[in-house]
């Protein structure tokens, strides 16, 4: 992208294109051999443990003969994007600015069928990424009213499975 035979500086060209200066002359370095048969170890172990994290990874990692302490491994898998699958911390939190809304079927008895529908959307893994299935349930009677199947949320969400059972959903665009 700079070129250095240019009429310009490459500082000048740098200030141009919005980037460091100090960015156009780094050069990153060459991953190691012993580094990279590491990485290889570390991503088949993640896909096997994908919860294990550094301190768990080195375990593994001296067991199989591996002289490597937890930093390294650590910024090796910064470095391969991976990261220990667990359940964060203060994910059901509330945020304070957010508004909440009152739970309008509190104390109301469902007894009858299209008294209560729910709408539910969630995906089911495939070999190659994922599909989203949609579906309009009757709460009384446990009945599939409309279902849909969609390779995008928002073709799944804009999908005409339950327009076809009420002109009051029809009117909403979901």
């Amino acid at each position: 992208m700079m070129d250095s035979t240019h009429a310009l500086p490459i500082s000048r060209q740098a200030q141009l294109a919005g980037i460091s200066r100090g960015s156009v002359y780094y050069v990153p370095k060459s991953v190691g051999a012993a580094d990279l048969v590491l990485m290889r170890c570390l991503d088949a172990l993640h896909l096997e443990h994908p919860f294990m994290g550094a301190r768990m990874l080195r375990d593994q990692l001296n067991r199989a003969g591996f002289t490597v302490g937890r930093k390294h491994v650590g910024t090796l898998m910064a470095r391969m994007g991976m990261e220990a699958l667990y359940r964060k911390p203060g994910t059901s939190k509330k945020h304070p600015g957010h508004e909440i809304y009152p739970y309008l079927l509190r104390g109301l008895t469902i007894n009858q069928a299209n008294q209560v529908w729910a709408l539910d959307t969630t995906y089911i893994p495939m070999a190659k990424g994922f599909v989203y299935l949609t579906a309009v349930v009757d709460w009384a009677s446990r009945k599939v009213l409309a279902s849909t199947v969609a390779i995008t949320l928002e073709a799944c969400m804009r999908s005409r499975c339950c327009k076809r059972h009420s002109p009051a959903m029809a009117s909403r665009r979901l």
